[in-house]
């Protein structure tokens, strides 16, 4: 029972900051119709990457544990591909696709039954899984978010320092690709950071650096006035 507990205490902090990284996604990409101003990603995700790195610094054990646990466990996986189904499902609404708009609705059949076939019959690694089709998800609004950055700011005070969101975006997708087609990878990569604490700490470490970095970024570079945009 006393395991049990701190199993409990281990896994909550990190699972309620899994439902808020995903309701304020599905917030932006649904209800802002995946609008949001470079800048305000930049500080988002940084808020993001320096929230879970602060937390893994401060309790690594629970992090390990939780970490562990991650590739087979279900609720978050449930969390993670029904929110990845709803965000894709509203992309396809919001998409203009003229030679298929009379059939759109057999999308919104099949890939509403994938999304909810995986969670009843395709379980194993479905955090994995479903975590890997939210971040290219996400990748997708990055991606989306630089290039409309770099068409709608004049050139005098465009800045380079976008191509972080372009390679960063590229380089989730990739993985992400490679996690839905061998997902135990994920759960050999994990136990292989474990059993070398440096190349875990090494990471967490990076990750608050490059989240203060996206913060910095986002209340200095990206954010130009209105009247410079203008």
């Amino acid at each position: 029972m006393k395991e049990q507990t701190k199993e409990s205490a281990a896994t909550l902090p990190l699972f309620v900051f899994l439902l808020a990284f995903v309701g304020v996604f599905l917030y932006i990409g649904i209800e802002m119709t995946n609008v949001i101003s470079l800048a305000n990603l930049s500080i988002l995700l940084g808020v993001c990457l320096v929230t879970l790195s602060g937390y893994s610094l401060a309790r690594p054990a629970a992090v390990g544990q939780v970490m562990r646990a991650f590739p087979r466990a279900n609720a978050p996986g449930y969390v993670l591909i029904l929110a990845a189904t709803a965000w894709f499902l509203w992309n396809i609404k919001s998409e203009d696709m003229a030679d298929y708009r009379e059939i759109k609705h057999w999308f919104y059949i099949g890939f509403g039954a994938v999304g909810i076939g995986s969670c009843i019959y395709l379980r194993d690694f479905l955090a994995v899984r479903g975590l890997a089709v939210f971040m290219l998800l996400l990748a997708k609004l990055m991606l989306d978010t630089q290039r409309h950055y770099m068409l709608d700011t004049p050139v005098a005070h465009m800045w380079e320092w976008r191509l972080v969101f372009a390679v960063w975006a590229y380089m989730i997708i990739v993985m992400s690709m490679w996690m839905v087609i061998s997902p135990w990878r994920m759960r050999d990569m994990i136990q292989w950071m474990l059993a070398k604490p440096r190349w875990l700490a090494a990471k967490v470490w990076f990750q608050l650096i490059f989240g203060i970095m996206l913060i910095v970024l986002g209340l200095t570079v990206f954010d130009i006035p209105d009247a410079a945009a203008n």
